[in-house]
């Protein structure tokens, strides 16, 4: 077993990322309706903020190609992924403009909806903070779905399950 110790730095941007890469995280895809189509990217940086008001957030990384759509939305779905979605995960990962390998509909403002995901929170922005090459996108959640099932995790660049015991 060997061990790392590094400053932070230009120079340790790898090092950085495989040491954040050792804290396996859930998988998340989430949609919103542009003027041009859905668009979709997938995300392991979705967490809880609140529960009063219900408050969650994802970050955003400034140099997506999905950055206009998703800075600039003012509703969208945080889908939380089953174990069986881990080749839409992938798609969406590689190109969120394409979603003719998807089940979804639109709700009512347009936001696409992802069948087969373990959860599902439906959001209204609420916030947005810089935070150096990201910027973190706040959403109240207005309506909730979920089930039980196995969910889609992501650890050191590799996708895995973990069984629901409920």
């Amino acid at each position: 077993m060997t061990e790392t110790s590094f400053t932070p730095g230009p120079d340790t941007k790898l090092a950085f990322r495989e040491a954040l890469g050792c804290f396996g995280t859930g998988v998340t895809v989430i949609t919103t309706g542009t003027e041009n189509g859905p668009v979709a990217i997938t995300v392991n940086s979705f967490s809880s903020v609140s529960l009063d008001p219900p408050l969650v957030l994802w970050c955003l990384g400034k140099e997506s190609n999905r950055y206009d759509a998703f800075s600039t939305a003012k509703n969208y779905a945080i889908h939380v992924m089953s174990e069986d979605q881990h080749d839409q995960a992938l798609r969406f990962a590689r190109n969120g403009w394409v979603f003719s390998h998807a089940d979804w509909t639109p709700d009512e403002a347009g936001t696409p909806l992802l069948s087969g995901c373990l959860a599902r929170f439906d959001c209204r922005l609420s916030a947005q903070h810089e935070a150096g090459d990201h910027v973190i996108v706040v959403g109240e959640v207005k309506r909730v779905m979920y089930r039980t099932g196995k969910g889609l995790m992501f650890k050191r660049g590799q996708y895995g399950g973990f069984i629901d015991l409920l």
